[in-house]
């Protein structure tokens, strides 16, 4: 489905990614593992058209999307949780949730009802603004609002960061009635754990280049790679 290929990328002189591969088939779930300012989330960024890829290759379903405007992008069907959430702050709840709702794909999956049915608490607060939410609230809000525009792949950017563990527990359960519906995920956390109970496979980057990939099998089984290059 997403099929990045030797991907480079810098800002300004400054170069950040060297030579990056990442791919996520159909109905899996994989993660983008590394401490912070590793190149994680440039690497979502290149992937999406906002940072220019200097080299390498972006093709989702089969078709060439290197450098696409980030519209095009989506209209393909990511869907992106951006890190930081960045919803609307002066839309309600149902507003930021209509917003973005698309169905290029058929009929749609995710409707109101539907994200309301994942997240019983955004219905509850559905007329409330954006800026009135809790973190946790907020996140969950990023995320149905990403399902609204029915995606093919859902990439979450730092999951469930500066999250209560509560909080973090509601949306590790949410991920994983996603995955349990076939969708398709790529997603970026620190929580290898809760990760390793989720995903099918990993990848881990270290200043810019993929130092290890591999399965949760692989990963229990290699203490050593989350001391070298997940550990703070």
């Amino acid at each position: 489905m997403l099929e990045a290929r030797a991907l480079e990328a810098s800002y300004g002189d400054s170069q950040v990614l060297f030579g990056v591969d990442l791919d996520v088939a159909p109905g899996e779930v994989v993660t983008l593992l590394g401490r912070n300012g590793m190149g994680k989330t440039t690497t979502i960024r290149t992937i999406f058209g906002l940072l220019k890829a200097k080299a390498g290759r972006v093709s989702f379903g089969g078709r060439d999307v290197t450098n696409a405007p980030p519209y095009a992008v989506a209209q393909l069907g990511l869907g992106l949780v951006p890190e930081g959430r960045q919803i609307f702050p002066t839309l309600s709840v149902e507003e930021n949730l209509v917003a973005t709702a698309a169905s290029r794909f058929g009929a749609p999956r995710w409707t109101l009802e539907r994200v309301y049915g994942l997240f019983p608490r955004l219905k509850e607060r559905r007329r409330n603004m954006g800026n009135q939410l809790s973190g946790g609230e907020q996140q969950m809000l990023a995320i149905g609002r990403a399902l609204m525009t029915n995606p093919k792949l859902v990439v979450l950017d730092e999951a469930t960061e500066g999250l209560a563990p509560l909080i973090r527990a509601e949306i590790w359960a949410c991920l994983a009635a996603l995955k349990k519906n076939g969708e398709s995920i790529l997603v970026i956390d620190k929580n290898v754990d809760a990760l390793a109970k989720l995903a099918d496979r990993h990848v881990v980057i270290e200043k810019g280049r993929v130092v290890w990939a591999g399965t949760n099998a692989d990963l229990l089984g290699a203490p050593e790679i989350k001391d070298r290059y997940l550990h703070v």
